[in-house]
């Protein structure tokens, strides 16, 4: 039996960009679902495409900063209004952390992420990072690299 395609959810690579205890996060539009809300980067995931491809992809696209995937984090199941989604999160680093992100996204202070309102699907991943540093597998897709020292002093809004 065929599922409607209505019926899939949406697979979603979300990139939980990481760097000396900040996160690198940004608003989503308000005139997008879930309008003002803030986000880490990413986006659906393209026919062919990985997950690991699509939040390297989307990051880029997003903020400006190239990314490594280190590993993986908890899926997420979620039904939203507009749609339902599989929020595929992926823990990255940056390949130049001395670069600034294209605005509006920035570094935030991992304690200070309970301070920014997030859609739902991002709950149990927020309660994880607020609680307890990320502990991934060993597991890495390698995309160049070089190292460096981002911003992370901007206080919430």
């Amino acid at each position: 039996m065929s599922q409607d395609a209505s019926s899939v959810p949406q697979r979603i690579a979300i990139a939980v960009v990481e760097h000396e205890g900040c996160f690198l996060i940004g608003p989503r539009p308000a005139t997008a679902p879930l309008g003002g809300l803030w986000e880490f980067p990413g986006g659906k995931v393209r026919a062919g495409e990985s997950a690991e491809q699509a939040a390297v992809r989307e990051c880029r696209e997003e903020t400006g900063l190239g990314v490594e995937v280190q590993g993986f984090l908890p899926e997420q199941l979620q039904s939203y209004a507009h749609e339902t989604v599989r929020l595929q999160f992926l823990h990255c680093r940056p390949l130049r952390p001395a670069s600034s992100p294209h605005a509006p996204f920035r570094w935030v202070p991992r304690a200070e992420l309970r301070n920014y309102p997030f859609p739902d699907g991002n709950r149990a991943l927020l309660a994880h990072l607020v609680g307890n540093p990320l502990v991934v597998p060993e597991r890495a897709a390698t995309i160049n690299g070089q190292a460096g020292q981002p911003p992370c002093v901007i206080p919430p809004p």
